[in-house]
């Protein structure tokens, strides 16, 4: 069996496991207070650009969406996010749990537009009876989207000035963000990135990270008592060393951007793979996401040799399904691959 079906499979990257073992039996203070998460979230604040932003560790992906969103939202307020927004679609209700409601609205593509959030916002505010429909008061985005497109700098822009002018946080849910910055589509660096929105993270579970993402809040805007919110939310670790030094071994040589291309190069040669089958795709995603159409046939016949991950019903006799590649994707895989579909299809 061949496995496409994550880009989170393998443990860590060798360097990141190397400097585990390295550090193992050094004794630290623990709950991120060490001097490993200091000297990693200076270089993130560095690669940013942003000196005095705040830098928090987080277990993973799932926690740090509902402890940012509970944390930076009041009981009465929601966050406006794409239908298929990852905390819409696949984190079984955690922010909803949390007490805040994801107010969904139709995104082509995985984007929702500046003039969506706009439209919704003086809807609401101009309803005779808004006090009883709940407030928005974040925006929510991922990049890449849940369908592996991007923002443009100008898509962007746009957002975030809109949330600006209505009073809304802007967050960014990076949980790939390295395969997003270093694709060839897009047109914006990291401290751009970070300059357009309140607060954003930095996936390391999905990039070469054993677990862990590093929240930052760009502008002094960090919530009150967010460590404790962090605790609340069950994503504090006490052994925070662990995360830190993942982060600051991902963050040397640029670790963290080198991986996340090199899955960009082996989603390309899958795509080049995928089409000399004369199959198609749902749409050019420029990341490390794939999204393939299939007759359900095939799709059967494929699954007996790869694994994907089911996406959804195209129509009544064709399935689109995904295949992701990673930092640790090899050239074997994708020839395994070609044979697979050639013996499948």
């Amino acid at each position: 069996m061949i496995y496409f079906n994550s880009d989170y499979l393998e443990g860590a990257h060798p360097d990141v496991l190397r400097r585990l073992v390295e550090t193992n039996m050094v004794q630290t203070i623990g709950y991120g207070c060490d001097e490993y998460c200091a000297s990693a979230q200076e270089k993130i604040r560095e690669v940013c650009r942003l000196p005095d932003a705040d830098v928090h560790f987080l277990i993973a992906g799932t926690q740090t969406n509902t402890t940012v969103i509970a944390a930076a939202l009041r009981p009465y307020q929601g966050v406006i996010a794409a239908e298929s927004g990852h905390i819409n679609c696949h984190e079984s209700g955690a922010i909803e749990s949390a007490g805040h409601k994801v107010i969904a609205l139709d995104a082509p593509e995985g984007k929702i537009s500046a003039a969506q959030v706009a439209e919704y916002v003086h809807w609401h505010r101009n309803d005779e009876s808004m006090e009883h429909i709940v407030y928005p008061g974040m925006v929510y985005i991922s990049y890449p989207t849940e369908c592996g497109t991007l923002y443009t700098k100008a898509e962007l822009t746009a957002l975030y000035d809109t949330c600006r002018e209505l009073g809304l946080y802007l967050y960014i849910d990076g949980a790939r963000l390295g395969y997003g910055l270093t694709s060839d589509a897009c047109d914006l660096t990291l401290p751009e990135l970070a300059r357009l929105c309140d607060v954003f993270y930095i996936g390391g579970t999905k990039v070469g990270a054993l677990c862990g993402e590093a929240v930052v809040f760009t502008k002094g805007n960090k919530p009150k008592q967010f460590v404790t919110c962090i605790k609340q939310r069950g994503a504090l670790l006490a052994k925070g060393r662990l995360l830190g030094i993942q982060f600051d071994t991902l963050f040397t040589d640029d670790l963290y951007f080198r991986i996340s291309r090199h899955a960009i190069d082996m989603a390309e040669k899958l795509k080049e793979v995928i089409r000399s089958h004369r199959l198609s795709l749902l749409l050019d995603s420029p990341t490390n996401q794939q999204f393939v159409i299939l007759e359900d046939g095939q799709a059967e016949r494929l699954g007996r040799r790869v694994a994907f991950s089911f996406w959804e019903k195209k129509d009544d006799t064709h399935t689109v399904v995904r295949l992701a590649t990673g930092w640790s994707t090899t050239e074997n895989d994708l020839e395994e691959l070609d044979r697979a579909l050639s013996e499948s299809l």
